[in-house]
C-alpha cells in the first residue's frame, strides 16, 4: 500500500482551504469549544483541590475558606480574560496581550511560558490520567505506567493531526460522562450532609479563632495563603479560550464569552464542590488512592447500589471518566500550544514553518513538536504528578500575571476615552494581585523542589527565540536592500498588453512577495540569455497558513496582495514590449501547489524553462536550513523527476 494511501486512512482526506464551506465546518461553537478547551480547566479538579486540602494538614476546617476562595478566583480570572477576548478577537491570548500592551520582550516571556504551559498540560494530564487508572489496578501495573502514557500520547497526536473538531467529537462522550457523574456525586454528597451545613460556618469561625489563639493570626493567614497557592493548578486552562478565539464560530467574541462562562461555571462548581465534600465527609489520605477516590468511595457506599461489588463498579466508572477527562484535557495542549507557536512565528520568534497548515488544515508542526516535548518531560519526570504540578503552575501564573498587568496598563492609559474603565481596571488589578501572589508563593515555597527548572526552561526558550528573531531581522534587512536596488528600475514606454505565444521559448519565474527578488531573477536571465526568451510568465503560490485561514477576509486580502505583486511583474515586462502573463495558486503546501502549476504551464507552453531564486548565506548550516523554507530545492527535485528543466538563481544575503 502506498504511503499516501496509508496517510489518508490514518489522518483523513485532504481538505480544500479555499472552499467556502471549509472554515464553517471547522469552526467551533461554544458548546464544542467548552469540551475542547474547557476540559483542561475542569480536569484540574482531579488534582488541584486535593493539593489545596493536603496543604492544610490537620486544620481541615479551613477548607471552607478554600472552597469559597476557589470558586471566586475562578470567576475573577475568567471575567478578566473576557476582556482579552474583546480586545484581541483574532486570538493570541496572553502572548498577544503582553506583546501589544506591555512590550515585545514581555510578550516573548509570556509566549515562552505559554509554550511550556501547554507542553506540561499534555504531560500532566496524561500522567494524572494514567495515575487514576493505575489506582484501580494491581501494583504490578506500576512499571508499565510510562509506556501507557506513551501510547495515550500517540493516540492523541494522531487524533489532532486528523483535525480539531474530529478529535473533540471523539472525546465528547468522556467529557459528558465526567460532568454527569461528578455533578451527581457533588450534589448528593452535599445534600446528604445538609444537616451539618447550618453549623458549618459558625464552627469554622470558632475553630479558626481558637487556632489563631495558639499560633497567631499571621500564621493562620500564611497557612491559608500557602494552601491557596498550592491549589493554583485548579485555575490552569482558563486562558485557553483567549488563545484560540480564531478557531471559534462567528460571532467570535460572543462565542468566546459563552465558552468562558461555561468553563468558569463548571470549574467553580466542581472544584469548590469537591473541597466542600472533603470537609463534609472528613476526607483522609489513603495510601495508593487520591482524595477524590476515597471521598467518592464513601459517597457511593452511602448511596448504596446493591452491594460492595456494585459500589466498586460504580467507583470504577467514576474514576475512569475522571481519567478520561484528563486525557481530553491533554488535547487542549494540542489545540492551544500550536496556536501560540503560530502567533510567535508571525512575529519571527520561532521558525516560520510553525504557521503552516497540513492538508487537514491543522498546524501539524506545532502538534508534533509539543507532543515530542511532552514525551521528553514525561520520561524525565517519570510521570511524577507532584513535580509536574509545580512546573505547570509557575508557568501558568507567570502568563496570568503578565497578561493582567497588560490589561491594567491598557485601561489606565485609556481611562479618558473608556466610560467603564474603573470597573474593568479594578477587575484586572484584583486578578493581577491574586495571580502575582500565587506566583510569588509558589516560587518561594517550591523553587528548590522544581521551580528552578521552570525558570531555567523559560529562560532557555526565550534566549533561543531572541537568536532566531535576530537572524530573521538580519535576513529581512538584506532582502529589503535588494528590493531597494531594484525599486528604481524604470518601466518602458510600451503601452498595452503583449500576449505570449505558446510556441515561443518561455521563461517561467516562480516568485514570492519580494519584488526585488523577482526583478533580480528576470534581469539575470535576460543578461545570461539575451534575446532567447520571448515569453515571461510569473508564478506565485501563496501558503494558506494558520493566520491566513484563521481570520475572516484574510484569504481575500492575501489574494489581493498576491495579484498586485504579479501585476507589477507583468506590467513591467509588457512596458518593455515583452509578452507576459501570470498564474496564482493557493494551498497548504507550497511545493505541491507550485509543482502543479508548473506542470500545467509546461503543457500550455512546451518550450518552458523554470527559474526561481534562493537565499544564499555566507555561513550555511543546519540552523539557517531550519529557519528558511527549502522549497526551491524541493520544487527543482520534483520538476526534474517529471522531466522539466529548472534553474535556481543564487541571491546572496
Amino acid at each position: 500500500m502506498k504511503t499516501a494511501r496509508i496517510r489518508e486512512i490514518v489522518l483523513g482526506k485532504a481538505l480544500d482551504p479555499m472552499g467556502s464551506e471549509t472554515r464553517h465546518s471547522l469552526a467551533l461553537v461554544a458548546f464544542i469549544a467548552w469540551v475542547g478547551l474547557g476540559a483542561d480547566g475542569l480536569s484540574s479538579s482531579a488534582y488541584g483541590p486535593e493539593e489545596t486540602f493536603r496543604a492544610l494538614g490537620g486544620h481541615t476546617h479551613l477548607g471552607l475558606y478554600m472552597a469559597i476562595a476557589t470558586a471566586v478566583t475562578v470567576f475573577i480570572i475568567a471575567l478578566a480574560y473576557n476582556q482579552v477576548i474583546e480586545l484581541f478577537p483574532t486570538g493570541g491570548g496572553g502572548y498577544r496581550v503582553a506583546t501589544k500592551l506591555v512590550g515585545p520582550y514581555m510578550g516573548l516571556i509570556a509566549g515562552c511560558a505559554l509554550i511550556l504551559d501547554y507542553v506540561l498540560t499534555i504531560a500532566i494530564s496524561i500522567a494524572a490520567g494514567v495515575e487514576a487508572l493505575a489506582s484501580l489496578l494491581p501494583l504490578g501495573f506500576q512499571p508499565y505506567k510510562v509506556w501507557t502514557e506513551m501510547f495515550v500520547m500517540g493516540v492523541l497526536i494522531v487524533l489532532n493531526l486528523r483535525g480539531m473538531k474530529e478529535a473533540i467529537k471523539i472525546l465528547l462522550p468522556i467529557f459528558l460522562g465526567f460532568v454527569a457523574t461528578h455533578f451527581i456525586l457533588i450534589v448528593y454528597g452535599i445534600f446528604a450532609h445538609a444537616s451539618s451545613l447550618p453549623a458549618l460556618v459558625p464552627r469554622t469561625l470558632a475553630e479558626t479563632t481558637e487556632l489563631a489563639g495558639h499560633i497567631g493570626w499571621a500564621s493562620v493567614a500564611g497557612m491559608l495563603l500557602l494552601a491557596y497557592s498550592q491549589g493554583g493548578g485548579t485555575y490552569t486552562g482558563l486562558e485557553a479560550v483567549s488563545n484560540n478565539v480564531n478557531i471559534l464560530a462567528e460571532p467570535r467574541v460572543h462565542t468566546g464569552k459563552m465558552t468562558m462562562f461555561y468553563m468558569a461555571l463548571s470549574l467553580a462548581f466542581t472544584a469548590g464542590g469537591i473541597i466542600l465534600l472533603y470537609l463534609l465527609w472528613h476526607a483522609k489520605p489513603v495510601e495508593g488512592q487520591t482524595l477524590n477516590a476515597s471521598t467518592f468511595k464513601a459517597i457511593i457506599a452511602s448511596i448504596g447500589f446493591g452491594g460492595e461489588w456494585a459500589n466498586h463498579a460504580v467507583l470504577v466508572v467514576v474514576l475512569a471518566f475522571e481519567a478520561g477527562l484528563l486525557f481530553v484535557a491533554a488535547n487542549t495542549g494540542f489545540l492551544g500550544g500550536p496556536a501560540v507557536l503560530s502567533n510567535m512565528a508571525a512575529d519571527s520568534w520561532v521558525p516560520h514553518k510553525f504557521r503552516y497548515l497540513s492538508t487537514r488544515l491543522v498546524t501539524q508542526n506545532g502538534i508534533l513538536v509539543l507532543g515530542t516535548a511532552a514525551l521528553g518531560i514525561l520520561f524525565w519526570t517519570r510521570g511524577s504528578v507532584a513535580l509536574l504540578v509545580v512546573l505547570y503552575s509557575i508557568s501558568v501564573f507567570l502568563t496570568f500575571a503578565i497578561s493582567l498587568f497588560g490589561l491594567c496598563l491598557y485601561w489606565w492609559r485609556n481611562r479618558k476615552t473608556q466610560k467603564s474603565w474603573k470597573r474593568r481596571f479594578s477587575l484586572s488589578l484584583v486578578g493581577f494581585v491574586i495571580c502575582t501572589g500565587i506566583l510569588l508563593v509558589l516560587l518561594a515555597e517550591k523553587f528548590a523542589e522544581g521551580g528552578w527548572v521552570t525558570v531555567l526552561i523559560i529562560a532557555a526558550i526565550a534566549g533561543l527565540c531572541v537568536h532566531i528573531r535576530n537572524h530573521y531581522s538580519d535576513t529581512k534587512d538584506a532582502i529589503h536592500s535588494v528590493d531597494r536596488v531594484f525599486a528604481n528600475q524604470p518601466f518602458g514606454p510600451h503601452g498595452g498588453a503583449v500576449k505570449p505565444d505558446p510556441d515561443d521559448q518561455t521563461a517561467v519565474f516562480i516568485v514570492g512577495t519580494s519584488r526585488g527578488g523577482g526583478l533580480h531573477a528576470l534581469l539575470w536571465v535576460q543578461r545570461m540569455f539575451p534575446g532567447h526568451f520571448k515569453n515571461f510568465i510569473f508564478v506565485n503560490a501563496r501558503t494558506v497558513d494558520s493566520h491566513a485561514y484563521g481570520g475572516e477576509g484574510a484569504v481575500e486580502q492575501m489574494r489581493a496582495e498576491a495579484n498586485a505583486t504579479l501585476k507589477f511583474f507583468v506590467d513591467f515586462c509588457q512596458s518593455h514590449g515583452m509578452a507576459s502573463t501570470s498564474y496564482l495558486g493557493f494551498g497548504t503546501d507550497v511545493v505541491n501547489e507550485v509543482t502543479k502549476q508548473c506542470e500545467e504551464i509546461s503543457r500550455e507552453y512546451p518550450n518552458s524553462i523554470f527559474f526561481t531564486s534562493k537565499l544564499i548565506f555566507e555561513h550555511d548550516n543546519w540552523f539557517t536550513r531550519l529557519l528558511h523554507n527549502q522549497a526551491a530545492l524541493a520544487i527543482q527535485r520534483r520538476l526534474h523527476f517529471d522531466g522539466l528543466q529548472m534553474v535556481i538563481l543564487p541571491m546572496k544575503v
